[in-house]
């Protein structure tokens, strides 16, 4: 009984930490509805400021000012992000936000290595705070029960905060309503900056505050983010109280779990997740929000079948990518089965996110589930590779079809965290069943046959699934199923008025686009020859969100040139430099802020700039010479 009291005790002392990055992420996300994939970086930053600060500074004082001056420090350097990247694109919608914090993580995580060196660091001990606490026969440190009882300090210091100052009001009003509170005069531009300030030097606190217990690294940001996401969703947005008892909750599955559920410890927390989002989308103590900015599928132009000259021209683009094992040798041509691949994975993503106006935060789980897929019939059933490459990819299907149903029930940000709470559950389910999947070791030896098993002949086999893929989709996106999609993309309401089931129709689309992910990933097994978890991890499901975003979201082909851009250039990127995470993520923030549209967007622009000025030339030259023929 003594050893679970203990558990407990040390559950509610990671508690705290994980309630004040939490509580500064729901604040932010509540108020801006920006999804903010670098808080997990200000919270590694945290870290590493408070480690330098008090090495460097000795004593009681040394220290707990180091403490409180990190998370100052970090508050700033999240002040001028706001400043300078945030507050051009608030207008945009939330995935460009995503991708432009996905890329500022991606800039801080090589910028940490650059500065404080790839090794961890152990920081010194609290002052005051070094001894333990004898509880019938356990000993529980002195810093837990400290932690322990910071927390509900912090709790009612922002609950006075946002109860009894004006400044709190109108947070809490713009959580709820953020054009009513825009149009009774308020600057919401210093009051959003003013909230990314304090959640920012709340999850900096976070982070310093973890030094004495847990080493600094820099892969700290990915593992807080997706425990706060989690805390945040099943709280609710913009509830601190939600984020308290959320992150306590989370907290004690975590320290229980491993010892009640051991083989299933790390899918406690994502089904809760998934349960809460199902039964409350806006969490356990969260309101329904008011109805926010459109989604991303509602800007869309209107497409149009490709003109004869543009089907040329894409016909002569494959032949000239077919022609590629002619000149270029054995590494490159794995390159291209890989950027083959991912063309595939990011145009099911794009089919989803464009054509039906649903944002998923978890495809990889697809992906993954045909890489297992071929995975299980290659190796454990000794199947072919034709037909382990057409049974594969079914998985993907099974998974897509069961976790579709509860997802289209929503919208929105929060559909995007159940497709997240999927994805994890799978990974988690692949990370610790290893009798089957074999854990973090993997599956090995699934090589493609002899057929296929040349650089060249597997490069076109990958380009030709491709191809195949995205025609496939493409003449979805023009058939009859295509339109009443867009039409349930644009408003459920009408679109349900004239006779189109619309959940059924977005529950279809998921499916299709979940069975296209299970072939990428099924080519991918072979190419790599292996099946790790990773596959199903969260950083592949954002990777796909950037090529897709970075291609252009409202364009046709967005996705394919995005996926060759993105792959291509993070490839070069680590073969050429050690920082290639800084230049990338730069890259990325780049794209964002000058280039919203994507790549082919941009393009799309100047080309429909151009024939309007030509159009408007020749019109001024037909006027000019009517009126001079009308003279004559």
């Amino acid at each position: 009984m003594a050893f679970y009291f203990v558990q407990f005790l040390t559950g509610l002392a990671s508690a705290a930490s994980l309630f004040l990055v939490a509580s500064g992420l729901s604040i932010i996300f509540g108020v801006t509805r920006i999804v903010n994939f670098a808080h997990g970086a200000f919270y590694m930053l945290g870290a590493y400021v408070a480690f330098t600060l008090t090495e460097r500074f000795s004593g009681a004082l040394g220290f707990w000012g180091g403490i409180v001056v990190a998370a100052l420090v970090v508050a700033v350097v999240g002040v001028i992000v706001e400043m300078v990247l945030l507050r051009r694109i608030y207008h945009a919608p939330e995935l460009f936000q995503l991708l432009a914090t996905f890329g500022l993580t991606l800039m801080v995580e090589d910028l940490v290595v650059l500065i404080w060196g790839p090794d961890d660091l152990l920081g010194r001990r609290a002052p005051g705070f070094k001894g333990a606490v004898d509880f019938f026969g356990q000993n529980i440190p002195t810093y837990d029960l400290f932690l322990i009882a910071i927390s509900p300090i912090v709790l009612g210091g922002l609950w006075l905060l946002f109860q009894r100052t004006r400044w709190g009001v109108l947070v809490r009003a713009a959580t709820q309503d953020r054009d009513m509170v825009a149009a009774l005069g308020v600057n919401q531009k210093w009051l959003f900056t003013s909230v990314f300030a304090l959640g920012v030097f709340l999850a900096a606190l976070g982070g310093a505050l973890q030094i004495p217990r847990d080493a600094v690294h820099h892969a700290l940001d990915l593992r807080i983010i997706v425990d706060v996401f989690v805390v945040v969703v099943i709280g609710g947005l913009g509830s601190i109280i939600g984020a308290f008892v959320a992150a306590v909750l989370v907290s004690e599955l975590n320290a229980f779990g491993i010892l009640i559920f051991p083989k299933i410890s790390i899918i406690l927390v994502f089904l809760v997740m998934a349960v809460v989002l199902i039964v409350r989308p806006w969490g356990l103590f969260g309101k329904p929000e008011a109805a926010a900015r459109r989604t991303p599928g509602l800007t869309v132009n209107p497409w149009r079948p490709l003109t004869t000259n543009e089907r040329w021209l894409a016909m002569a683009g494959l032949a000239v990518a077919a022609m590629l094992p002619l000149f270029a040798g054995n590494y490159a041509l794995t390159v291209g089965s890989e950027i083959a691949i991912f063309v595939i994975f990011a145009a099911s993503l794009h089919f989803l996110m464009s054509v039906g106006g649903l944002a998923s935060f978890g495809h990889a789980a697809y992906f993954g589930l045909g890489a297992y897929g071929v995975a299980f019939l290659a190796k454990m059933a000794g199947l072919p590779m034709i037909v382990s490459l057409l049974v594969g990819p079914l998985l993907g299907l099974v998974g897509a079809a069961i976790f579709g149903f509860f997802a289209v029930q929503l919208s929105g940000v929060y559909f995007a965290m159940l497709t997240l709470a999927f994805a994890q559950i799978v990974w988690s389910i692949a990370f610790q069943w290893v009798t089957v999947t074999g854990g973090d070791n993997g599956i090995l030896g699934v090589w493609p046959e002899k057929w296929a098993a040349g650089p060249a002949s597997f490069y076109w086999l990958s380009l030709g699934v491709a191809a195949i893929a995205v025609a496939i989709l493409r003449v979805i996106v023009f058939s009859p199923f295509g339109f009443a999609l867009r039409a349930t993309r644009d408003s459920l309401l009408r679109s349900e008025a004239i006779g189109i089931d619309g959940k059924r129709v977005q529950w279809t689309a998921f499916v299709i686009a979940g069975t296209v992910a299970g072939f990428a990933g099924s080519l991918f097994a072979y190419l790599k020859g292996s099946v790790f978890p990773d596959s199903l991890g969260i950083s592949l499901s954002v990777d796909a969100l950037v090529m897709v975003l970075l291609g252009g979201v409202e364009t046709v082909s967005g996705a394919v040139v995005g996926a060759i851009v993105f792959k291509a250039l993070n490839i070069w990127l680590v073969s050429q430099t050690d920082l290639s995470k800084l230049v990338l993520g730069g890259f990325v923030v780049l794209i964002v802020v000058a280039f919203p549209k994507g790549i082919v967007g941009v393009l799309e622009t100047i080309r429909n700039r151009r024939k309007s000025s030509s159009s408007e030339s020749s019109s001024k030259s037909s006027l000019a010479t009517s009126r001079i023929e009308t003279a004559e």
